[in-house]
């Protein structure tokens, strides 16, 4: 049986040894950076259980797995897992809406086991394709929960839980009676503490505490609450706060206190199944989302596989299910703050893990001593950073098919749960998607021929399953009598639906409306991502080829491009293309007059990169050659190339009328080829005649290079030094490929 490569690379057990080593050749750095995030995760993870409406020690053990058991499978050398905000929205909901803890944990343990599978099946790339209005609405949506849920905490309020965390029925009712009895509700010591934390999260960045990185103000919040809340109890007993506005974690004497086990008995609830598809759908989403933005500020430039991240992140719930914790998935505030600590390798998360774990066994009585206000300060601050207002004012300026979605996805995720709204959300944004490529997989418009006018519709890229219809609209709307011409050359991927639309319609077009078609460029199938290579050089790097060489493989590089028909269109604006000709060519390529064919294409080079000039069947005199020294001497280019073809007309009439014995002004561009020893004594009645004038054709390049040289003292001393490159291509016109010769070389 074939093993599946992302589990195989998974178990690895060579791999693992590797980590294990690389782990520990650091520990000068990683060290005091794990010191560091363990002081900023504590309170953070009794403030996620908090938001969570979990046990608050569900949020450490969370913490724990987070650090010690994804820390070590991840392959990511600066990610941090554990509780986060951005499912805390999901788990408080869960658990209000199952009515039982214990069942969100069996839930939470399915939710592992669908992100292990998300991995395997390499569902990674999938966030890729999640619009951004829908993620920031998202983490807008529960930035409002977080708020709204901790504004309780901050004033002391007490109040029954159950009407205080759900938000998805009698909203509106609860909302006015907090309005109404928060002055007769509220305590004062709470708010003091909230007040003075708030101000030091907000203004922390403004002042020179700042510099002192390996103090984070969140736990300088934490401190100042617990040494608040005693001076209360010494000066001021009234302010002071107990009971249920402490943080209150059971003291851990033995593993029964310690760990919470899930209730699989509500397997066959399907509310259970849908709280764990939730569950694994927001935290891969959000994993995927924080590893991206993780790596993109390592120091070391790493990048986390994100099939492998999935399996390790599900192997995380799952033991956070099994043991009584909440979702855990990847954080950036924990990753960012290992990156600026100086993590050089996971040590540092393992060890914040373990750093958890030993608070949680030995510190559990001054843990208890928090304010539950000062945690709630931080998570408002959290809460409003994911939905500020900047962040409303960005997505509207961006236009409303991305301002709509976001706030549709806001309001949902706030009135009713985190999935329907993102799944609301969605569905506004395919439909703006569906609308925006009914309008934008072609080109039309109509040319003036000679002999006529033809309506000319050219294909994008990549036409998908969405501009079936817009494609289907078009094609039928053509007006009768017309000649259409559909021109699919620089067409990657074509869906088969759009294929089988356009051929029918060719099919029937003439008989049913006297539509005369033409196709060109169109496969008769095509393979998603077939032939698809990006260009991999700048602008700048190809400017640049000054060695002739070098721009000699560089257009018979981009040659291959065009036999493959992988063409892409290049509609520029006046500025652009004066931008383009401002720069010194890279090449002078010399034609016949018979070629009709687009070079710039044929080359696959940019506007402004080749100088063409035209002589029939590539004979040079005077002139070419005063042409071809400007080219190089005055405007730059450092190659002569001289290109071309077969099927050649105007050779091709000029060996019919030789062969007439019938006068002709066309004889001087052969004349030279046939007194030649080449083909003097060759029986030319009986040669192939596109055969025998590709020969002369090839006859007049050579002979063109060596006149070159011999009549323009200006290209013998250049071609001497090698700041001037001469060279040949031969286009056949059967199969669109490209012979090149070398360099040449006397």
């Amino acid at each position: 049986m074939k093993k599946i490569p992302v589990l195989k690379d998974f178990v690895n057990r060579q791999q693992f040894q590797d980590d294990y080593r690389s782990m520990f050749s650091r520990l000068d750095k990683d060290i005091p950076a794990g010191i560091v995030v363990f002081l900023v995760a504590l309170p953070l993870c009794l403030g996620i259980a908090l938001a969570s409406g979990a046990p608050l020690m569900s949020g450490l053990i969370s913490g724990i797995i987070g650090g010690v058991i994804i820390g070590y499978l991840s392959k990511s050398g600066t990610s941090v897992s554990g509780p986060a905000a951005s499912v805390a929205a999901v788990v408080l909901l869960a658990i209000e809406d199952l009515n039982s803890f214990q069942l969100f944990l069996g839930a939470l343990v399915l939710a592992g086991f669908i992100q292990v599978i998300l991995g395997i099946v390499k569902a990674g790339i999938l966030a890729d394709y999640m619009p951004t209005s829908i993620i920031k609405g998202l983490l807008a949506g529960i930035g409002v929960i977080l708020i709204l849920s901790q504004l309780p905490y901050t004033i002391g309020y007490e109040i029954d839980k159950s009407k205080l965390l759900n938000y998805s029925e009698d909203y509106l009712n609860n909302t006015y009676n907090l309005i109404l009895n928060f002055f007769n509700a509220f305590t004062i010591g709470a708010v003091v503490i909230s007040v003075l934390s708030l101000g030091i999260l907000i203004y922390w960045d403004k002042t020179p505490l700042k510099n002192f990185k390996l103090i984070p103000p969140a736990l300088v919040v934490v401190i100042l609450g617990v040494l608040l809340n005693q001076l209360f109890k010494i000066f001021m007993p009234f302010f002071y706060l107990d009971g249920i506005h402490l943080v209150n974690i059971p003291k851990v004497d033995s593993i029964r206190t310690f760990f919470t086990f899930p209730d699989f008995s509500g397997y066959s609830d399907p509310k259970v199944w849908t709280t764990a598809f939730t569950i694994a759908i927001i935290a891969s989403i959000s994993t995927l989302l924080n590893i991206e933005a993780t790596d993109n500020i390592d120091k070391l430039n790493r990048r986390t596989p994100p099939n492998r991240e999935l399996i390790a992140q599900g192997i995380g719930n799952t033991l956070s299910g099994l043991l009584g914790g909440i979702a855990i998935t990847s954080v950036i505030v924990r990753s960012s703050v290992s990156i600026e600590a100086g993590a050089q390798t996971k040590l540092s998360t393992i060890i914040h893990g373990f750093l958890l774990l030993l608070s949680v066994l030995f510190l559990s009585s001054i843990i208890n001593l928090i304010p539950l206000a000062s945690l709630a300060a931080i998570l408002l601050v959290v809460g409003y950073k994911l939905a500020s207002i900047s962040v409303f004012k960005s997505l509207y300026k961006r236009g409303w098919n991305q301002f709509l979605p976001f706030v549709l996805t806001v309001i949902f995720i706030v009135l009713t749960d985190v999935l329907t709204g993102v799944l609301i959300g969605s569905a506004l944004s395919i439909f703006y998607l569906l609308r925006s490529n009914y309008y934008n997989p072609f080109y039309i418009e109509n040319i003036k021929y000679v002999q006529d006018e033809v309506i000319k519709l050219e294909l994008s890229n990549e036409v998908s399953f969405f501009n079936k219809a817009s494609i289907k609209n078009t094609l039928w709307s053509v007006p009768d009598n017309s000649k259409l011409l559909i021109d699919a050359s620089f067409t990657s991927y074509m869906d088969p639906d759009v294929v089988d639309i356009i051929k029918e319609f060719q099919t029937r077009a003439l008989v049913d409306h006297n539509i005369e078609v033409n196709v060109i460029g169109m496969k008769d199938s095509y393979l998603l991502g077939e032939e698809i290579d990006f260009y991999k050089k700048t602008k700048a790097e190809i400017k640049a080829k000054t060695n002739p060489k070098e721009i000699l493989a560089y257009l018979k590089e981009g040659s291959t491009t065009y036999a493959s028909r992988n063409l892409m269109s290049r509609k520029m604006q006046s500025k652009d293309l004066v931008e383009h000709l401002n720069e010194s060519p890279l090449a002078v390529v010399l034609t016949c007059v018979d070629l009709r064919e687009p070079l710039n294409m044929m080359l696959n080079t940019a506007i402004g990169d080749l100088v063409s000039l035209r002589s029939a069947a590539l004979i040079i005199e005077k002139q070419s050659i005063l042409n071809l020294e400007i080219s190089c001497r005055d405007q730059g280019a450092k190659l002569v190339l001289f290109y071309g073809n077969s099927h050649n007309t105007v050779v091709k009439e000029a060996i019919i009328e030789y062969l007439k014995n019938e006068s002709s002004n066309l004889s001087i561009l052969i004349e030279d080829a046939l007194k030649s020893e080449t083909f003097s004594s060759r029986d030319l009645q009986s040669e192939s005649l596109d055969q025998l004038a590709n020969d002369i054709v090839d006859f007049n390049i050579e002979k063109a290079k060596s006149d070159l040289i011999a009549k323009s003292p200006y290209f013998k001393e250049a071609l001497k030094k090698g700041d001037i490159g001469i060279a040949s291509a031969f286009f056949n016109r059967d199969d669109n490929s490209v012979v090149f010769s070398e360099l040449y070389s006397e």
